[in-house]
């Protein structure tokens, strides 16, 4: 069992605290990944895990054990780092067997673990190789099999990708997915890119400032951020947030935003008079001609973003830029004038004073 669990964990730096007492459950087996800004806390939580940093409060256990005063080789994981850390005067062999430097097996047996992880990782034909002969790409699957041969009970990611370009990222996040799906071991992942948090997780743990905004899986996070930070943290391209007005009258709240206004649910309650609405570039179309709709925006065509199967368009509204989608074949022009709509059920609101969700 690798279950991880951190109670109030805290961290300083001389009288700078980093991490403010967060609690967090990982299950056994799960894939979690700490996503947030640079500075946000995320990579010292996932050293502290790992026995790289001393915690100032707070208990971290693995599999049911306090493992505060371990040190990192008595805790039963393993750590891929961002620099790949691999040996460049040993063979891929040599680097991946090195984590079984100081296990007590036989040669045999060591070797036998060897071409297992090379072959599981699509490396087994360049076990001889340096890994000067090697791409970006395999040279970080080099890192992960060092890991991997000793059998850690969770694996701990620290922005593994982000030395790698746009098209040796997407191949990793797959190969990454796929060792999970075939070890069925916990793994703890960080990373500042909301699209490896979506793509790799069972569940993201969104960070700001050294503490946990809010914990949930992918699709849940991107539905119903509990706030504005992570509404626009999570998503791309980012969400829109437009301030709006709430009025209620005769029991009746009606939101006073675009061109027309629009009617809130009852079930709703008293909202704040001052709001923010979020709603994703995917869900704000451009409307045709004469084409209704709830919420209903106009503004000048900026700029235009084909992507092929779909054309982005950052629209001028309210002093700012709105971003929404159009028709890959039929985009407007720059500098037209567009009609831009969305369902209210697109749409998110937030407390403006707060950034809380309603």
């Amino acid at each position: 069992m690798a279950a991880i669990e951190l109670q109030g964990l805290v961290k300083r730096y001389g009288k700078t605290q980093v991490v403010h007492g967060i609690d967090l459950t990982i299950e056994d087996g799960e894939f979690v990944v700490f996503v947030g800004p640079s500075g946000c806390g995320k990579s010292t939580t996932l050293r502290m895990i790992a026995g790289l940093e001393e915690i100032d409060g707070g208990t971290i256990s693995i599999g049911g054990r306090a493992v505060n005063r371990l040190e990192p080789k008595e805790r039963n994981i393993a750590m891929v780092f961002q620099n790949y850390a691999i040996y460049p005067h040993m063979s891929v062999a040599e680097n991946i067997g090195f984590g079984l430097y100081t296990a007590k097996l036989d040669k045999a047996e060591k070797r036998r673990r060897v071409e297992e992880t090379g072959r599981i990782l699509g490396l087994e034909a360049l076990l001889e190789r340096k890994p000067s002969a090697l791409s970006g790409g395999q040279r970080q699957r080099v890192a992960i099999g060092r890991a991997m041969v000793r059998d850690p009970a969770a694996f701990l990611f620290d922005e593994p990708l982000s030395n790698l370009d746009a098209q040796l990222r997407a191949q990793m996040r797959l190969e990454i997915k796929r060792l999970h799906q075939r070890l069925g071991r916990t793994i703890v992942f960080v990373t500042h890119d909301q699209v490896e948090a979506m793509t790799l997780a069972d569940r993201i743990v969104v960070m700001r400032d050294g503490r946990i905004l809010q914990v949930g899986a992918p699709m849940e996070l991107y539905e119903k951020p509990a706030d504005v930070f992570t509404a626009r943290f999570i998503g791309s391209p980012t969400m829109n947030i437009l301030p709006a007005r709430a009025t209620t009258a005769a029991g009746a709240t009606t939101l006073a935003l675009g061109e027309q206004p629009l009617a809130l649910p009852t079930a709703m309650g008293t909202v704040p008079a001052d709001l923010l609405v979020g709603v994703r570039p995917q869900q704000l179309r451009v409307l045709a001609n004469g084409e209704a709709s709830d919420l209903v925006l106009s503004g000048k065509a900026a700029v235009i973003e084909p992507l092929g199967s779909e054309t982005f368009v950052h629209v001028e509204h309210g002093g700012g830029l709105i971003l929404a989608s159009a028709p890959a074949k039929a985009p407007p022009a720059v500098g037209e004038i567009v009609r831009l709509g969305a369902p209210a059920s697109a749409l998110t609101l937030f407390d403006a004073a707060s950034e809380r969700a309603l």
